[in-house]
Parts: C-alpha cells; structure tokens; sequence
C-alpha cells in the first residue's frame, strides 16, 4: 500500500504539468537556482493584486497611507533607482505596474507584492533611523522575492502536495477535494513566511540592485545589525523567520564586497 501511495503522488506531479524554470538571470551574485512551478504567473499576480488593493485601502481608510510627503518621497526615489537595475534579473521587470506607499505603522516591516507593489512602515524608517542606503537595501530584497516569484514558487509547492493528497485520497476512498488556488495564492504569498532559501536569495540580489543604483551595499550589514539589536530575544517582524542574524551578516558581508565594483561604477557616473 505504500509503494501505491507513492505512485499515486508521483503521477499527480507528473499530470500536474509541474515545470521548472529560471525566473530570473544569476547576476554577479550568482542566484541560479531553477525552480519548480505549478501554479500560473496570472494567477499568482492577480491574487496579488486583489490582497494589495484591499490591504492600502485599509491603511487609507484608517489616515495611515502616504501621510508625510516628504518621507513618501524619499522612498519613491530610491525605489525609482532601483527599479531599472532589475532588468539585469528579468528583462520584463523594469515594465511591471510598480507602485511605491508608506503606511503608518509601528512595525518594523516592507514588502514588496508579486508584480511590484512596494509598501515601507514608518517603524522601519524611524525605529532604525535608517539611511537611503540602509533604505534601500530593504526595498532591493522585497523586490528580489518578486523578481525571484518566491510566493508563486511556494504556492506552486503546496498546490502539488494538495493536488497529490487529493488523487490519493480518492484513490483509497479517503475522500477530500481539490484546494482552492485562489485562497492558496493568496495565505502562501502574503500570511506565510519565507523559506531561508529564499531570504538568502533576496539578500543576494538585493544588495546587487543596491549596487548597481549607487547604493553602497555595506548597508545591507549596517541594516540587519541595527535589526538584531533592536529585536533582542524576540526580532522585528521584518525578520521573524529569517536566518540567524550572524549567518545573515556573514553572508551579506561576503556579497557586498563582491558587488563594490557595481556600486564604484555606478558612484562615478552620477
């Protein structure tokens, strides 16, 4: 029976259609990890876009969207720097729908949804008394999971096992049905945490988008250091799932230098 089982769960990834495919070009970071996708960019994207409209028009309705022009400003410049560098990862990505908000909030928290909706909490500017650079660093790692489509690539991961519990269940008159995709899409991209896999990923080409904008990249150090004091035993939001703070800052400080040249090239041209 378990020799059935498995087989069963083997031939819903293969009817499945599950095809792996590189989202994104390495850069000089050298993020090349293939991914398996199960579940559409549209429809990834569309989810993306429904939880987004709902998520600023809450924030609006409570006074707490885009409340300091100056400070809403400051972060749309240095995503507007950012942006065209992600060319160097996906051609496609310098024409998304980029939008770029700041919500009110205590939280010490950014993200960035599939399709390039950005939004930065005033307690990730404030509490961290963060720099442009420091700014920056954070919104080059959320636009490398979108660039990367981390939340697609972990629905398209659930949607197989579900797809598999379900044909195996029926097989064995166990019953159950099909998950929603819809649903799914939308608690993998948004309520559920990143893999470390994936934050390194982010970290890596986050501090090469910073480079390449002129961004020193050393900030990605001085960000997380800064993070880890302020999060003591219990860290921010903006890390509740992330690699340890001394792996990560090894880490970014390894790639950072690998990226200096990026970001001396980019100095001597503005």
């Amino acid at each position: 029976m378990r020799i059935n089982r498995m087989a069963l769960v083997l031939a819903a990834f293969t009817l499945a259609g599950c095809k792996s495919v590189q989202t994104t070009e390495p850069g000089v970071v050298g993020v090349d990890r293939k991914q398996n996708m199960l579940v559409s960019s549209d429809a990834v994207n569309s989810s993306a876009e429904t939880n987004y409209r709902k998520l600023i028009s809450q924030a609006a309705s409570r006074g707490e969207l885009n409340r300091d022009p100056a400070q809403v400003a400051r972060v749309r410049g240095i995503a507007q720097r950012l942006i065209p560098q992600t060319r160097v990862f996906r051609a496609d990505a310098p024409a998304w729908h980029w939008e770029e908000n700041v919500i009110t909030s205590k939280d010490v928290n950014a993200w960035c949804m599939p399709g390039g909706k950005i939004a930065v909490y005033t307690g990730l500017i404030d509490r961290l008394q963060a720099t442009d650079d420091e700014i920056a660093a954070v919104l080059g790692h959320e636009i490398a999971h979108a660039l990367r489509e981390h939340g697609r690539e972990r629905a398209s991961q659930a949607m197989a096992q579900g797809i598999g519990v379900a044909v195996v269940g029926g097989a064995l008159g166990m019953g159950g049905g099909a998950q929603d995709l819809t649903q799914l899409v939308l608690d993998l991209t948004f309520n559920l945490p990143n893999s470390r896999v994936d934050e390194t990923e982010a970290d890596r080409i986050g501090v090469e988008l910073a480079a390449r904008a002129g961004f020193d990249p050393r900030a990605a150090v001085t960000l997380w250091q800064k993070m880890a004091k302020l999060g003591g035993a219990q860290p921010p939001q903006f890390l509740s799932t992330h690699p340890s703070h001394a792996t990560r800052i090894n880490d970014l400080r390894g790639y950072a230098e690998k990226v200096m040249p990026l970001y001396e090239a980019a100095r001597a041209k503005r």
